[in-house]
């Protein structure tokens, strides 16, 4: 933790007082207009910035356990779903306010949710987490049906993910700019120990296909 405090403390001094930068950090002042959307795990070895070179105010991000997108709330008063959801809160702002163009939901290799649901690991310790992914992935998705064939769950992280770009078209502010061309959705695939993202392309045979970007 002292190396996280140390550079917290000089961050002010040492790279925002740099001419190079202050420039950019006073226009922060003015508010924030991203580029993108950047759904992704909470996994400590996914930086969205990092992986994308954004700068301040140029990416709003969106970190869950799993990348996963919760299904939108229901409007109903009876509705199982119907409680406020900072997911849905965070999705909506940054489309509806902020006007992203682009939605990008990234999963990365070595997923421990997506393991941990592939491999029917016992969650009892962590009920947290547990009723999180039990709530998130329904029993009958295609994700439940994949056999881990490797130690990085590629193929799995990868079904996940576009079983997420189809939660989100749900959502009715997002398919709403879809259908009228002003918002685009791209499902991506991170390594963590390679650095490689792929993004998903359309396939034939209807297998997730992720090539590089």
């Amino acid at each position: 933790m002292k190396s996280l405090i140390d550079n917290a403390r000089s961050f002010a001094t040492t790279h925002v007082a740099d001419p190079r930068n202050t420039e950019a950090f006073q226009a922060l002042r003015a508010g924030q207009s991203p580029e993108a959307l950047f759904v992704t795990c909470s996994d400590s070895r996914v930086v969205p910035a990092l992986i994308t070179g954004a700068d301040p105010g140029e990416l709003f991000e969106l970190r869950t356990a799993g990348s996963v997108v919760p299904p939108y709330p229901s409007r109903e008063p009876t509705g199982q779903d119907n409680r406020p959801m900072s997911e849905a809160a965070t999705i909506e702002y940054a489309v509806c306010v902020l006007g992203v163009r682009d939605i990008v939901v990234c999963g990365h290799s070595h997923c421990g949710a997506v393991g941990a649901l592939v491999r029917g690991e016992d969650l009892s310790a962590v009920p947290a987490v547990r009723d999180w992914l039990e709530h998130s992935v329904a029993p009958d998705a295609a994700l439940r049906s994949v056999v881990p064939s490797s130690a990085d769950v590629a193929e799995a992280v990868q079904v996940h993910v576009l079983a997420q770009l189809a939660r989100l078209r749900d959502y009715p502010c997002v398919r709403e700019r879809t259908d009228d061309g002003s918002l685009t959705l791209h499902a991506w695939y991170y390594e963590v120990h390679t650095g490689a993202v792929a993004a998903h392309q359309p396939s034939f045979d209807g297998r997730p296909a992720f090539g590089p970007l």
